[in-house]
């Protein structure tokens, strides 16, 4: 791209309101993983966990914001849009959720080949010993995207200004025009 292309009326604003929605998706996304992660970290009682438990989360939750954004930008789920918000949200988050689990995947591998075993050990111990954790953890994650696409198509039959008014301001000033 040239800079001339940046520098186009709208473009800076289009820029800017991708960096917003990326951030918006980013933080729920980021709380969600975070919070899961504590939670495995208690059940599963591996206190000796370090940070990596987080960076990952962090680093999906920003993989995941993208990879929404792109879907949203190539009308994923749009032909589901005129029907009632809960078979809307639910269309909308499962494709996503798959995703998750494809690139919970590729983390898990990528731990193993850090800490020097193969590509198939990984995959094995993952069919063997640990596909129902894997389910069980992205049936959350299914779980979690249905209010985010509920809230996500809310917004966009109300409009962001009615939206954001909705979630920021108090009382019945909210919603008038």
């Amino acid at each position: 791209m040239t800079s001339g292309q940046f520098e186009k009326p709208g473009m800076k604003s289009k820029l800017a309101h991708e960096l917003r929605e990326m951030a918006w998706i980013f933080l729920y996304m980021a709380v969600f993983l975070c919070a899961l992660a504590t939670y495995s970290t208690l059940l599963l009682r591996e206190f000796h966990v370090s940070y990596f438990v987080y960076g990952t989360a962090l680093l999906n939750a920003l993989i995941l914001s993208k990879i929404i954004l792109i879907g949203e930008y190539f009308k994923l789920g749009r032909k589901h849009e005129g029907k009632p918000l809960l078979h809307a949200a639910v269309l909308k988050a499962f494709p996503f959720a798959v995703l998750m689990a494809v690139f919970h995947v590729i983390e898990e591998v990528i731990k193993h080949l850090v800490h020097g075993h193969s590509v198939e050990d990984a995959l094995h111990e993952l069919t063997t010993g640990r596909l129902t954790e894997i389910l069980a953890r992205n049936l959350v994650f299914f779980c979690a995207l249905v209010p985010f696409f509920a809230g996500r198509e809310l917004r966009r039959v109300l409009g962001e200004e009615k939206f954001s008014a909705l979630w920021l301001r108090n009382g019945p000033s909210a919603l008038t025009p």
